[in-house]
């Protein structure tokens, strides 16, 4: 009983409480100095030791707790970069994390659409998609790309899941309506087949999970009458984050998260709350591209997820960096 309490409450500690844990680790670890006989091949391997001895508290903190991951942009142009964080995600799996994928694609997009010759048209930041181009998408996002995620997933090692309706069978989990927008003046915005999440099949993801396997999903859904729709990829994150009750929601980026100075990549604030988000907001320190990406993230920790993370995904390894050391590579957003 005693065990199963401590348990509990060492789940709940803050990223500052878990790291002294570890950090009293590493100085009890250090109170017998290294010996003649510790060559540095073993001074090497004790380093490593101590990295895990540090990553220990991490992993106990969120073995079982689902990890929502938003993949896109420049990390799925990169295949280093792309291939460091499967692998990642193959080991938040393997030490009992549930890690799950929700992935765009619109270089991918964006070059097929050239081959066809169709020129791609963007309305407030989204791609206008007619029929034409809600096939494109369909074949490359929710076709080609999530297929491909989950089989390397499976090369390296894990067990992989992908939840699309491209194939013969119809694995879709996300399901909505059409997106409206207006101008200022009220004028509709016609964006095509372009919609938002209204709904989560929560438990055939929540099983995938506790199955072992990491769900694979495109950022695609379907209404109800079964019509096809393009979705922001972020606001697909979102919305699966929310529906499951993430642990932690985790943008990937092309900067290393949020600064003071958003020209100094030294200036990253590793930890930040939402009242002080607001505050950034208002001073101007958090401006142009970086704004609705916080405003999203400071909405999703109202609906229930817990922390959100927000960090360069080109950085080897940026996953096991943010969750599993003390300090991380990136800013992390809590509510308080």
């Amino acid at each position: 009983m005693v065990a199963g309490v401590f348990r509990m409450e060492f789940r709940e500690k803050t990223r500052d409480e878990v790291g002294s844990v570890a950090n009293l680790s590493l100085r009890l670890a250090s109170v017998i100095s290294p010996t003649s006989v510790e060559k540095p091949v073993v001074q090497d391997a004790i380093e490593k030791a101590d990295l895990l001895i540090e990553a220990m508290g991490w992993i106990r903190q969120f073995r079982e707790k689902i990890t929502v991951i938003k993949l896109g942009g420049s990390v799925m142009e990169d295949a280093d970069s792309l291939r460091h964080l499967l692998v990642d995600i193959v080991f938040m799996e393997t030490v009992g994390m549930r890690p799950i994928v929700v992935h765009g694609g619109g270089a991918a997009i964006t070059r097929a659409m050239a081959e066809a010759k169709i020129e791609s048209q963007f309305i407030h930041g989204r791609r206008y998609t007619d029929d034409a181009t809600l096939k494109i998408v369909e074949r490359v996002l929710a076709g080609e790309i999530n297929e491909n995620i989950a089989a390397r997933i499976e090369e390296l090692g894990g067990r992989a899941m992908p939840l699309n309706f491209a194939g013969e069978q119809n694995n879709n989990v996300l399901f909505g309506e059409r997106l409206t927008l207006s101008e200022k003046d009220g004028t509709p915005i016609d964006l095509g087949h372009v919609g938002r999440v209204t709904r989560v099949d929560r438990d055939t993801v929540e099983n995938l999970c506790y199955a072992g396997q990491v769900p694979v999903i495109p950022s695609m859904c379907e209404t109800e009458t079964g019509e096809r729709l393009n979705v922001n990829a972020d606001t697909a994150a979102t919305a699966v984050a929310q529906a499951l009750g993430a642990e932690k929601l985790v943008f990937l980026s092309d900067v290393n998260g949020v600064r003071r100075d958003k020209n100094d990549p030294d200036s990253l604030i590793h930890s930040l709350t939402a009242k002080d988000a607001g505050r950034l907001i208002g001073e101007g320190a958090i401006e142009a591209g970086m704004i609705p990406k916080v405003e999203a993230c400071l909405e999703t920790l109202q609906k229930g997820v817990r922390k959100i993370h927000i960090i360069d995904g080109r950085i080897r390894h940026s996953l096991m960096l943010e969750i599993y050391t003390n300090q991380g590579i990136g800013t992390e957003i809590v509510s308080s």
